[in-house]
């Protein structure tokens, strides 16, 4: 196997740090990039050439653009684009002030997109690569007091979706990476910023946290050998969980859904009213 190259954002920790080292391990290249550039100099001490240290802020669409060109002209070529960076904001639906929640997004779902776009032309151009977002399992089945990450993932759960069917006959791959909980810093202040609350919502707020105490969180770097498979596969998979949450939580969610929908099929069939054919103009 041939050693590729690596585009990383949110390198600096969590799943990032995680895949960068696990990449850098097999003798694989990484640009490897964070907001604060100093908190990547332990990788560049320990691996050398074979790491590119760029600072990067996913919301500074300009920035975004320079740390891609530099990283490709650096290393000559990238195989591997890995939309890491995000965090949560949490609060009800009521409680979010609308600056936080676009600032969310900001990251979450347009800082994806930036990179992506930045990325795709040397990607053509290359005739292959692979494109990862980490989406979540909260980026499938929503839960409250977080929906604005969901929305945020769900989002980009789309955006994936519709990419792989427009640059499949480029020979480019995409795929979404599904982590369940984990063990990483992820309910640190960097990753996880909480929403004015409320006293309507404080009883609900106390439950969903107390539920938290809960979680068996899984062992962040027993996810570095499945994901270096999922780059590895010549047909990897669209969509990949990451731990044992996901199956069981998706299974009783859609099968919820089936049976609403089901309940409803005949007042949404009879909505259908005569049907016409148009032709969409190109």
């Amino acid at each position: 196997m041939s050693e590729k190259v690596w585009f990383i954002t949110g390198a600096a920790r969590g799943f990032g740090r995680v895949w960068a080292e696990a990449a850098l391990e097999r003798g694989d290249k990484v640009a490897a990039t964070a907001r604060d550039v100093i908190s990547l100099a332990g990788l560049a001490e320990r691996y050398g050439h074979q790491v590119l240290p760029l600072a990067l802020d996913v919301t500074d669409a300009s920035q975004v653009q320079d740390a891609v060109e530099r990283a490709h002209l650096h290393f000559g070529r990238i195989d591997v684009v890995l939309n890491n960076a995000g965090y949560a904001l949490v609060g009800a639906v009521e409680e979010a002030k609308p600056e936080d929640v676009k600032a969310e997004f900001e990251t979450n779902f347009f800082g994806a997109l930036r990179v992506i776009q930045a990325a795709l032309p040397i990607l053509r151009k290359q005739n292959g690569g692979h494109i990862l977002g980490v989406s979540s399992v909260a980026g499938i089945v929503a839960g409250p007091m977080v929906g604005f990450y969901n929305a945020s993932k769900w989002a980009l759960e789309a955006l994936h979706d519709s990419l792989a069917q427009e640059v499949g006959g480029f020979g480019i791959k995409v795929t979404l990476i599904e982590p369940g909980a984990y063990a990483t810093d992820f309910a640190s202040p960097s990753s996880l910023r909480l929403a004015e609350g409320m006293g309507a919502y404080a009883a609900l707020r106390q439950q969903v946290f107390a539920q938290s105490a809960h979680i068996d969180f899984g062992e962040p770097r027993a996810t570095a050998a499945s994901v270096l498979q999922i780059v590895d596969a010549a047909y990897p998979p669209l969509r990949f969980f990451l731990g044992t949450e996901g199956m069981p939580a998706v299974r009783a969610a859609y099968a919820a859904r089936l049976v609403e929908w089901e309940q409803w099929a005949s007042v949404s069939n009879a909505a259908q009213g005569e049907s016409t054919r148009q032709t969409i103009a190109a």
